[in-house]
Parts: structure tokens; C-alpha cells; sequence
């Protein structure tokens, strides 16, 4: 009978441990599985914007060969669909031969005006996709994951999941068959520790107590349940992070198209003005084509800077990093901005600086961060005024400082934490006015962490700011110390 007995708990043990188990399972693989189909289908959607604003600039892309192209990196397949649900281009099938899309469901979505999403099965290649549609306009750019992949990430989750809850589960077994009797009354509280568990409370514990073997188990539940909880973190995590990502995405998305709609806005104007006859009128035909020209030129300079941004945010610019003689460095930097200085009637010194004084630095970017600090002090001092360039070495400390100082009007205070973000500007229609776009001083603060240094300011309305930045003396331990004798080398 006691035989009889402990054979039936252990049976009911196993079986409620068990079942527990299976709930929390199927309670987190489906928050998981969720949270990774969330995933997918918005970086796929990420990934369909930024096509479809290349392709709205660049048509071709649309071509049947540029699709495939663009499809192999992303191993998605990507269809270009037209407003009469005609398919202009299709990654893996050939676009004659496929039926009218306007029926499916995430095309009709998106030439409503929205965001489409849908699993179903392709008709086209015969297994299942997830697909993401999105409207570009004049066409609709549909980009689809198979499901495949995305169910084979999914069971890996699990089996994971399973692994986890299977291992601290496991000694429940052992002490079910050797304690069977004290067993009953605490797998009372194993249960309902497991049911937290599948409604997802993961910060539950379980207070250790009964013999050796119980706690033993009681603690390898509580690290199942911080596993658990550290997994669910680590995915709320990554959504957020894509949240945010996507509010940088679509914060620079409004800030370039504001940027570019004014010069893109001028030369339509000014063009269709000299189209419809300005163009003979020899008082004014000059003048509309000198801003045209103008409004190119910041055209150009807007996106010089956002290739140079986007290189430095992506880390793939490349440096050459090398030693060199600061006063050569600072030198060359204020000569190559007097000529602008001189037409302003702004004076641009340098205050003598140690020829033995050296720093370790990409020397293009050297002069890209003081040409455009030099740049901002030049374009807001009055003329008549001066523009200090200056540098020392912060004590005990193998770190050399420059700063620009000018004259000009001087930052507000609630300003300053803003001052490095791309776009922003203290006075907005001035900034504009003198031909800036808004991305210099974000290219000065990238180029700075870049060579492992600071940038600050320092500002008093009315009276002038100074700009500041830090670069090493020496290379970094590790780093091949390589000196140029060139150019940048002055005696």
C-alpha cells in the first residue's frame, strides 16, 4: 500500500510539475513569439521606407535586376507593385507572368494609405511569407520574410525556454521519489509558483525552506523564473530599442525633408519664373539664376554633411591616424579660413602654441572639426571683430585642449545641452540666412568621440562664446605610434 501510494504522488507530482511546465511554455513562446514577429515585420517595414525613398528618387531602382539586387542582402523578397495592382518588379518571379495584386490583402491596405501586414502562403512561390506592404507614392513596395525562418528563430526560443524549465524541473523528480511523502504539502506552493511563472510574473520567489534536496529545487525554480524574467527583458528591450529608433528615424526623415524643401522650393520657383519668360528680362534673369546657383550650392552642402554624419554614426568612416605638431595643424586650419574671414572683414588669430607640443589625430578630420568651429565663429562676429583660435595641455593629464573663441551674440543658456544635435539651431532663420545646415557642430562632437576625445562650449549672450575640444598627445596603448614628416610637419 505505502508502495502503492507513493507510486500514485509521484505519478500526480510529475504530472502537475509537468503541466506547469507546458503552461509556462506556452505562456512565454507566445510572448516571444509575438515579440519576434513585432520585430521582423517592423524592421521590414524600416527596411521598405528606405527603399521607397530611394526609388522615388532614383526610378530605376524599380527595374526587374535592381529588385533582385536590393533583395539578395536583405534575404527578403521584395515586389514593386503598381496603383492598378500590376506587378512592375518582383525579387523572385517574373512580374509578366503574375497575376494582378490589387486583391491582396496588404497591397489594399497600403493603397489605402496604410501600413499592410499579413502571413498568408504565396501563390507565386508556394510556401508561406510574412508580408509587410507600405504606400511610395506612385506604386506600392511590398517587402516578405519567409515564415520559415521566422518560425525555425522562434522554435529555437523554445526549445531554449524548454531546456531552461526542463533542467529546474528535474530534481523535483529525484525528490519526489525519495521524499514523496513530505512532498505533497510543498509542491502546493511549487505549483502555484509555476502558475506565476505561465501568467508571466517572473519576479516571483519561492522562500526556501524544507530539506536539502527541496531547496535545492526551490532555488533552481527561482533562477528559472530570473531567466525567465531576464528573457522577457532582453525582449522588451530590443522593441524598445526599435522604437526608438524608428522616433530617430522618422525625427531625421522630417528634419532633412524641412531642410531640403526650402532650396528645393526656391529652385522650382525660380526656374519656372525664367521658364515662363523671366529668362529675356535681362533686369532680373541673372539674379534668379545667382540664387538658383546658391540653393544648389546648400543643396550640396546638405548632403555632403548628412553622408559625413551618417558615416561617422555608422563608424565606417576610416582614419589615419598619425602624430603631428600642433602649431602646424592650427596654422594651417586659420589660413585656410582667412579668405572667408577677410571678406567678412572678420580677423582670425592664433595664439602662439609650443612647437614641441603634439597631438595624436586623423589630420583631415583635425581640420574638419576647427574648419567648422572657425566656420560658425567667422559667420556670426560682426565684422571688425576677432576670432581666437588657442591651445594648451590640461595638466597632469596627456591631453591637449582647443578652443575657438569669437565676439558674436552668444548662446542662450537653455541652449547649450542642445547646441551638438543635428538640426538644431538657436536662431533658426539667421542660421539659415548664412548658408548653414544645421549638421556642423554634430560632425564636430562625432569626430571628437572618434579620436577618444571631449567637446564642450562655454557662452554668454552678448558677449561671445568659445568652443572646446580635447584630442590625446600620444596613441593609445596598443596602437602603432606613426609620426608624418609632411605637409602638417612645420619647424
Amino acid at each position: 500500500m505505502a508502495a502503492r501510494l507513493f507510486l500514485k504522488l509521484a505519478a500526480v507530482l510529475l504530472g502537475l510539475v509537468g503541466a506547469a511546465a507546458v503552461g509556462v511554455d506556452l505562456a512565454v513562446s507566445r510572448i516571444a513569439e509575438s515579440s519576434y514577429v513585432d520585430t521582423v515585420a517592423e524592421r521590414l517595414e524600416l527596411e521598405a521606407r528606405t527603399l521607397a525613398r530611394a526609388a522615388n528618387s532614383n526610378p530605376q531602382l524599380l527595374s526587374q535586376r535592381e529588385i533582385a539586387r536590393l533583395a539578395e542582402p536583405l534575404r527578403a523578397r521584395l515586389t514593386a507593385i503598381a496603383r492598378d495592382g500590376t506587378v512592375l518588379a518582383d525579387s523572385e518571379g517574373d512580374p509578366k507572368k503574375m497575376e494582378n495584386h490589387r486583391g491582396r490583402p496588404e497591397v489594399a491596405q497600403a493603397l489605402a494609405g496604410r501600413t499592410g501586414r499579413v502571413i498568408r502562403q504565396s501563390p507565386t512561390v508556394g510556401y508561406p511569407f510574412l508580408y509587410v506592404a507600405i504606400p511610395a507614392g506612385d506604386f506600392v513596395l511590398r517587402v516578405a520574410a519567409p515564415l520559415a525562418e521566422i518560425e525555425g528563430r522562434i522554435q529555437a526560443i523554445r526549445l531554449r525556454l524548454i531546456g531552461a524549465i526542463a533542467l529546474a524541473f528535474l530534481p523535483l523528480a529525484a525528490v519526489a521519489a525519495v521524499l514523496a511523502r513530505r512532498t505533497a504539502k510543498q509542491m502546493a506552493r511549487v505549483i502555484e509558483f509555476s502558475s506565476e511563472l505561465a501568467r508571466g510574473n517572473f519576479h516571483a520567489q519561492l522562500q526556501e525552506q524544507g530539506s536539502s534536496e527541496f531547496r535545492l529545487l526551490i532555488r533552481q525554480l527561482n533562477e528559472t523564473g530570473r531567466k525567465l524574467q531576464a528573457a522577457a527583458e532582453e525582449l522588451e528591450r530590443d522593441r524598445a530599442e526599435l522604437e526608438k529608433l524608428e522616433r530617430v528615424r522618422k525625427d531625421f526623415v522630417i528634419n532633412v525633408s524641412h531642410e531640403l524643401r526650402t532650396p528645393v522650393a526656391s529652385i522650382q520657383g525660380y526656374a519656372e519664373t525664367l521658364l515662363d519668360g523671366a529668362l529675356e528680362d535681362a533686369r532680373h534673369n541673372r539674379r534668379f539664376l545667382e540664387i538658383i546657383r546658391q540653393n544648389a550650392e546648400r543643396l550640396g552642402r546638405l548632403t555632403e554633411d548628412l553622408l559625413t554624419l551618417s558615416r561617422l554614426e555608422l563608424k565606417s568612416r576610416h582614419f589615419q591616424f598619425a602624430t603631428y605638431r600642433l602649431a602646424s595643424l592650427l596654422a594651417d586650419a586659420a589660413d585656410a579660413m582667412r579668405p572667408m574671414a577677410d571678406k567678412k572683414g572678420v580677423k582670425v588669430e592664433v595664439e602662439p602654441v609650443s612647437t614641441h607640443l603634439e597631438v595624436f589625430c586623423d589630420a583631415q578630420a583635425f581640420h574638419q572639426i576647427l574648419g567648422n568651429l572657425l566656420d560658425n565663429a567667422i559667420k556670426y562676429s560682426p565684422p571688425g571683430a576677432v576670432v581666437t583660435v588657442g591651445a594648451g595641455r590640461l595638466q597632469q593629464e596627456p591631453v591637449v585642449e582647443i578652443w575657438v573663441r569669437d565676439r558674436g551674440p552668444g548662446i542662450p543658456e537653455e541652449d547649450l545641452p542642445r547646441i551638438f544635435e543635428r538640426f538644431y539651431r538657436v536662431d533658426k532663420a539667421r542660421s539659415r540666412e548664412l548658408g548653414g545646415t544645421g549638421l556642423g557642430l554634430a560632425i564636430v562632437k562625432h569626430l571628437v568621440l572618434a579620436h577618444g576625445g571631449t567637446v564642450r562650449v562655454e557662452s554668454e549672450v552678448g558677449k561671445g562664446s568659445t568652443f572646446y575640444f580635447t584630442l590625446p598627445m600620444d596613441a593609445p596603448a596598443g596602437t602603432l605610434r606613426e609620426v608624418f614628416h609632411g605637409d602638417f610637419m612645420r619647424s
